[in-house]
């Protein structure tokens, strides 16, 4: 297995990884609190855990790498040197081979099909040459192969060829209805100790962790440990209602699980070996109070439009860059992530109602989902560092190339930010480029002091800004004039 790209959630880990440093060895970590039953929980879970046992599998895999396993763990950026340390990797591995070695990883997995179709993580399976599970019924060991990824949500589906004495398949529940505080009980593959039990009640819903753009966890503090990568979390029922992905380093009881309603309709198309999306074509963010303000609404429910790719279905529509998205099919908005998990549960070719403000305006447009794709001449700085805290130049053939910008790209590029100004605030940085200021669309450095110079002492100062690919607004506030002088 291997570490997953550096996420902004950087004490958060992914169950399985340790078993990839760790094959068939311990490892003690701070045990996760146990839960503390009060009146209301049962006696045993024994019950439950016998009930249910059937359906979870352990799942091994081996990868021939091609260079040495503790790399990625070694380098300068890597959460694992910080925790761990040098000497703790040069101890127990020592020196390791850098080409045609196999590494052994584990972690766990749900039967959902008579069929012998097993739920896990992407990450468990991702990268494995080799997949083989055990049941815990017949101890019998079953060769694997993948049926379909989705590295978005980090749910994969692998297929083995089931006999008369294949395991029965897990009940798949309703998450949606599981409740702050209900007891939930964990079995998977904890660091090779095989259909470990433990238990644990859910913390909290909806959790946005990093991890992916469809973020939606339930968090719980059923101890979970590396190797539950890919087991359920149980109802009291029986009924899985989350797959265990992750935990926090860190912390104690604090673990994450993804939603089974999400994963039932991942599953459908898993089976299928591809997964679309639906999708509108275009960039959005949180509209904050400061953009609010800007863009005259009371609101702050709702997102902004950043920009609109040409000729994309939003495009086709009518939706135009500054519209605020306040509703989707009559369903009120609450932020960007919730509007992308909406769009692309929506299934391509089909038409939505998108409810937005446009000029102090409400507006409703129809617009149908698409499939997400495979996702001149005055030259020189300004005058002088402006009260937002920017020096910004034209876009010359050298800055284009020092900041990785196409020539044919009009606006003006940030050459400087000053600490602890209104945009070093607002994380603006060198290399932005600056398409619109106050709505009004800039070509060069004099379109830029103009807009600019129009801006009166106390307002906000609203850019659009391009960063690499993505489009995005900031409202600067100045305690100062806003006039560049």
């Amino acid at each position: 297995m291997r570490n997953r790209p550096k996420p902004t959630w950087q004490t958060v880990l992914i169950l399985g990884i340790f078993m990839a440093i760790l094959p068939g060895g311990f490892l003690a970590l701070p045990a996760a609190q146990a839960a503390n039953p009060g009146k209301d929980a049962p006696p045993s879970f024994a019950d439950l855990a016998d009930q249910v046992k059937h359906a979870v599998v352990n799942i091994s895999t081996t990868q021939v790498v091609k260079e040495s396993p503790m790399q990625p763990f070694m380098q300068p950026n890597s959460p694992f040197r910080d925790f761990f340390g040098d000497d703790f990797f040069k101890k127990f591995f020592g020196d390791q081979p850098q080409s045609g070695m196999k590494t052994h990883a584990l972690g766990s997995g749900l039967i959902i099909g008579d069929d012998g179709l097993i739920l896990t993580n992407n990450h468990v399976v991702e990268k494995a040459d080799e997949i083989k599970i055990k049941t815990t019924t017949n101890e019998k060991e079953y060769d694997a192969k993948v049926v379909g990824r989705d590295p978005k949500t980090d749910l994969a589906l692998i297929r083995v060829t089931a006999d008369a004495k294949f395991p029965k398949p897990a009940t798949l529940g309703n998450s949606d209805t599981i409740r702050v505080g209900d007891w939930v009980m964990a079995v998977g593959n904890p660091f090779g100790l095989d259909h470990t039990v433990t238990a644990g009640i859910i913390s909290a819903k909806g959790r946005v962790i990093g991890a992916g753009p469809y973020d939606d966890f339930l968090q719980t503090d059923a101890a979970i440990n590396p190797g539950n990568s890919g087991g359920p979390l149980f109802n009291m029922s029986g009924e899985v209602v989350g797959i265990n992905t992750a935990i926090v380093a860190q912390g104690q009881g604090i673990g994450f699980a993804i939603p089974i309603n999400l994963a039932k309709e991942i599953m459908t198309q898993l089976k299928t070996g591809k997964v679309t999306r639906g999708w509108l074509g275009i960039m959005i963010q949180d509209l904050t109070p400061d953009l609010a303000k800007s863009f005259e609404i009371t609101e702050t429910k709702g997102v902004i439009v950043a920009d609109v790719v040409t000729d994309g279905p939003a495009d086709k529509a009518g939706l135009k860059r500054g519209d605020v998205i306040t509703k989707l099919n009559g369903k009120e908005i609450e932020n960007a992530h919730a509007l992308s998990r909406m769009v692309a549960g929506t299934a391509p070719d089909g038409q939505v109602s998108v409810t937005i403000v446009r000029d102090g305006k409400e507006k409703e447009i129809k617009a149908t989902v698409g499939t997400m794709p495979a996702e001149s001449a005055e030259a020189g700085p300004s005058k002088k560092e402006s009260s937002w805290g920017i020096t910004v130049q034209n876009l010359t053939p050298e800055l284009a190339q020092r900041f990785d910008w196409d020539e044919k790209e009009r606006g003006v590029v940030i050459s400087s930010v000053q600490p602890g100004s209104p945009a070093g605030e607002a994380k603006l940085r060198a290399g932005d480029l600056i398409k619109e200021v106050n709505r009004q669309k800039i070509q060069n450095l004099k379109d830029y002091n103009t807009a600019v110079q129009k801006t009166k002492k106390g307002e906000s100062l609203l850019l659009l800004v391009k960063r690499g690919d993505r489009t995005f607004y900031v409202a600067l506030k100045s305690s100062s004039g806003a006039k560049e002088e």
